[in-house]
């Protein structure tokens, strides 16, 4: 059992990196830091999208419109510390 939570743990954790390289990414493509003519940086771009799209998405409906900024992967975040938290404290412990 233990193996399945440090998987699910893991997991939560990659994707929290995902999310913020996804963040830091979208930064340097809005303010021209990065070519965004290079094969690489698209390449990079279109994996960030199709990973954190599915999870952002239905954050972003619910979510009032605050112009430019966009909040919603600030929110997937506080969600993940909530599982990761909620797995480990309370749902892990009672199958020790």
């Amino acid at each position: 059992m233990l193996a399945l939570f440090q998987t699910i743990d893991l997991a939560l954790s990659i994707f929290t990196w995902i999310l913020i390289g996804s963040a830091i990414f979208s930064w340097l493509y809005a303010f021209n830091v990065i070519n965004s003519n290079n094969r690489f940086v698209a390449m990079l771009g279109q994996f960030f999208y199709n990973v954190t799209e599915p999870v952002l998405r239905p954050v972003r409906r619910f979510m009032p419109d605050l112009g430019g900024i966009d909040i919603s992967p600030i929110i997937v975040l506080l969600l993940i510390f909530f599982l990761r938290s909620l797995l480990w404290n309370s749902i892990y412990p009672a199958f020790v």
